[in-house]
C-alpha cells in the first residue's frame, strides 16, 4: 500500500500503518501524559510519560479491534480482507469485494461500533466493579469515554463512516439498487463534510479560535471520501449488465500459429498495424499464445520463410486471461489490481474473443454518460 509500513498480520489479516500514526501516537501520548502529571502531581514525569504512552496505545489498539469487528463479519461472508490500516483519522479494513445482499452489507458495517460499544461497557464495568482510583481509574475513564466516542463518530449517516455504510444498506434495502444507497449515503456524508469544515472556519475567521481544526481536517476526509465513493458508484451503475466481450477491441490484434514469420510480418508488422503484441490462435481458435514484434529480431531473416509463428511465441496462463462473459467491473477492478492495461478475453472453451484494454473501458464509459441525440 501506498506510504504505509507493513508491521506484520492480525488474525491472518495483513496490518499497516500509515506514517502519520506515528505523528498522531505521539500528540496523544504527550496530550494524556500532560494531563495525567497535572491530575496527580504525585506521579514523576517518567511515569506520567510511560502511563501516557500505554494510554495512547491502548486507544489505538480500540481502534483495531473496531477494525477487527468488521473483518470477522465480512470474513464470515466470504469475503476475503485484504488489509487493516492505521492512519491518522483512525482505521480502515480493505475488503476484497462488497456484501452480496442489503442485510449482510448492514451487518458488517455496524459490527466496528458494536465492537466500540462492547468495550466502553466491558472498560466501564471493570472501573466499578475493582472501585479503582487514582491514575488507573483516569484511564479507564478516558478508555471507555473514546471508545464511545468511536462508536458515536462512525455512527454519522455518511460515507465513508460505518453509519454512512449502514444508511447505504437502508436504501439499498429500499430501492433494491446499492448504487442508489452508495449515492444518497455519499451526498450525506459531503454534507456533514461541510458542516464539519464550518465548524472550523466560522471561530477561526469571526473569533480568530483555531480550536476547531480538527473539524477542518474530518471535514476534508469526508468531502474527499464521499465524493470518491458517489463517484465510483456512478462508474458501478454504468458498468451493470456489460460483460468482457462488450469492451472486446474491434479488429484485435490476433494471428495464426500456422503462419510462418515472413507472413506475419507482411501481413500483420509492415502493413502498418500499431500493435507491438499479438495474441497467437491454433486452427481450432483457441488462444495458444502471444507473440511481440520484437521476438522477430531472434530469427534471422533468411529463416522467417521456414519458421511458423507456433514456434516463437511465448504461452499464455489462465490467470492472464479472463471468460467472455465475466461481469466488466470485475475486470476493470483486476485490471487496476495487477496493473494491467490489457487482457485477452476467451470464451468457455477456450475459443478467443479478443482483446480488452483499459482505455476501451473508459471510452466505453463516456459514451454511455453521453446524453444520447434527440
Amino acid at each position: 500500500m501506498n506510504g504505509t509500513i507493513r508491521v506484520g498480520n492480525l488474525f491472518g489479516i495483513p496490518f499497516y500503518i500509515h506514517p502519520s500514526w506515528f505523528l498522531v501516537l505521539g500528540l496523544v501520548t504527550w496530550s494524556y501524559s500532560s494531563g495525567l502529571a497535572a491530575q496527580f502531581p504525585q506521579l514523576s514525569a517518567g511515569l506520567a510519560l510511560l502511563l501516557g504512552l500505554m494510554t495512547a496505545l491502548m486507544l489505538f489498539a480500540s481502534v483495531v479491534a473496531h477494525e477487527l469487528g468488521h473483518s470477522f463479519v465480512a470474513i464470515g461472508q466470504g469475503i476475503d480482507v485484504k488489509s487493516i490500516t492505521l492512519f491518522i483519522f483512525g482505521g480502515l479494513a480493505s475488503l476484497e469485494k462488497e456484501s452480496k445482499t442489503p442485510g449482510e452489507a448492514f451487518w458488517v458495517a455496524i459490527a466496528g461500533p458494536m465492537v466500540s460499544l462492547l468495550l466502553c461497557g466491558i472498560v466501564t464495568a471493570i472501573g466499578v466493579t475493582t472501585a479503582a482510583s487514582g491514575p488507573l481509574a483516569a484511564i479507564l475513564g478516558v478508555l471507555a469515554s473514546v471508545n464511545l466516542a468511536l462508536a458515536l463518530f462512525n455512527l454519522i449517516p455518511g460515507l465513508p463512516l460505518d453509519g454512512g455504510n449502514i444508511l447505504k444498506a437502508i436504501v439499498w434495502k429500499i430501492t433494491g439498487n446499492p448504487y442508489k444507497g452508495v449515492t444518497f449515503a455519499s451526498r450525506v456524508g459531503q454534507i456533514f463534510g461541510w458542516v464539519a469544515i464550518l465548524s472550523g472556519v466560522v471561530p477561526l475567521l469571526l473569533f480568530g479560535n483555531a480550536g476547531n481544526f480538527w473539524n477542518l481536517l474530518i471535514g476534508f476526509f469526508l468531502l474527499q471520501n464521499a465524493g470518491n465513493s458517489a463517484q465510483f458508484a456512478r462508474v458501478q451503475e454504468k458498468l451493470t449488465g456489460l460483460t468482457a466481450e462488450d469492451a472486446v477491441t474491434h479488429d484485435s490484434p490476433i494471428v495464426s500459429a500456422n503462419l510462418t514469420l515472413r507472413e506475419f510480418a507482411d501481413e500483420r508488422v509492415i502493413s502498418g498495424q500499431n500493435w507491438h503484441r499479438f495474441l497467437v490462435t491454433d486452427d481450432d481458435g483457441q488462444l495458444v499464445g502471444a507473440i511481440a514484434v520484437d521476438n522477430l529480431r531472434t530469427i534471422p531473416i533468411a529463416l522467417w520463410s521456414e519458421t511458423q509463428v507456433k514456434e516463437v511465441m511465448r504461452p499464455i496462463t489462465e490467470s492472464t486471461t479472463v471468460q467472455s462473459d465475466q461481469p466488466l467491473l470485475e475486470v476493470m477492478q483486476l485490471l487496476e489490481q495487477q496493473k494491467l492495461s490489457v487482457l485477452p478475453v476467451i470464451r468457455e472453451n477456450g475459443v478467443l474473443v479478443g482483446i480488452l484494454e483499459k482505455a476501451a473501458i473508459i471510452q466505453l464509459l463516456q459514451n454511455r454518460t453521453q446524453p444520447n441525440p434527440a
